[in-house]
This record gives C-alpha cells, sequence and structure tokens, in this order.
C-alpha cells in the first residue's frame, strides 16, 4: 500500500471506527493503518470483528481461536436451517441495504483462527464507502449476535 492509499483507507477506517463506537455494540474499538478491530461484547469466548481490504476490495468479517465457539455458530445454523448469506442479508436490509445479496467465506485461517468473512461490494475508492463499511460491519455484529455463543446473555 502506498501513503496515499493508507490516508485514504485510513478516512474510511475512522468514519467506520465512530460509527462502530457510537452503536456501543462492540466491548472495544481499535483503528489500525490497515485494519479495523472490534472485540465482540458478551461472547462466551473472544471474538473479534474486522474490516480490512484484501486483494483490491473491503472485507468484514468474525474471527475467533475457540474452535468450539465456531461450532456452536455452524451447530445452530444446522439445527434451524438457516443459511448465513440470508441471515446476514437480513439485518443488511434492516440496516437500509437494498436489495443485499451477500455471500461468505468460512475457513481456518494461517493464524489458526476460524474465520467468517464477507466481500463488501463497494468501489475501494467511492466517496460513499465509510457508510456502506459500517453497514456491513453492523450488519455482521447484528447477525452474529444472535447465533452460537456469541452472546452469553441471551437465554436459550
Amino acid at each position: 500500500m502506498t501513503a496515499d492509499t493508507k490516508s485514504e483507507f485510513g478516512a474510511v477506517f475512522s468514519s467506520v471506527a465512530k460509527r462502530a463506537k457510537q452503536a456501543g455494540v462492540f466491548a472495544s474499538v481499535t483503528v489500525g493503518t490497515d485494519a479495523i478491530d472490534c472485540q465482540a461484547s458478551n461472547s462466551a469466548e473472544p471474538a473479534s470483528y474486522r474490516v480490512f481490504v484484501h486483494d483490491g476490495a473491503f472485507w468484514v468479517s468474525l474471527g475467533m481461536k475457540d474452535r468450539w465457539q465456531s461450532e456452536s455458530i455452524e451447530s445452530e445454523l444446522m439445527h434451524s436451517g438457516d443459511k448465513l448469506n440470508e441471515l446476514i442479508d437480513d439485518e443488511l436490509d434492516d440496516l437500509g441495504v437494498d436489495d443485499p445479496a451477500s455471500s461468505f467465506e468460512h475457513f481456518r485461517s494461517p493464524e489458526l483462527e476460524f474465520v467468517f468473512r464477507s466481500r463488501i461490494p463497494v468501489d475501494l475508492h467511492d466517496s460513499s464507502s465509510g457508510e456502506v463499511v459500517g453497514t456491513w460491519l453492523l450488519a455482521y455484529e447484528q447477525c452474529f449476535r444472535q447465533l452460537g455463543d456469541m452472546d452469553e446473555t441471551e437465554e436459550d
């Protein structure tokens, strides 16, 4: 990344971080030069939501080191029959995104984290990218908070 590119994404990251802090749904929000890290609130095990740039696109992810935490999400999806992309789309729709069409990847990273992630369909250089990326981050949090052991305060 060039200095100009870091500066451009830095402005987007600052905008997204401000929105994340105002939402009050994360335990903490940290802005770096190449990513935003938001710690999940009330999660049974440590988990973090991230926004970053990879392969020419913005991405949002949920990552956790605990295998059982990831499996609790998978298990709930399997038992409910819900499709994760449809749940993400529902949250995006609730946040005002017209005709959302999300996709996601789920894998174990080289850093040994269990990751759910989605490419955010926005141009890196679009002036509204901060708003779009912030909406995706909040939709991810709203979607995953309801799954598995992501919110210990929820009763089964």
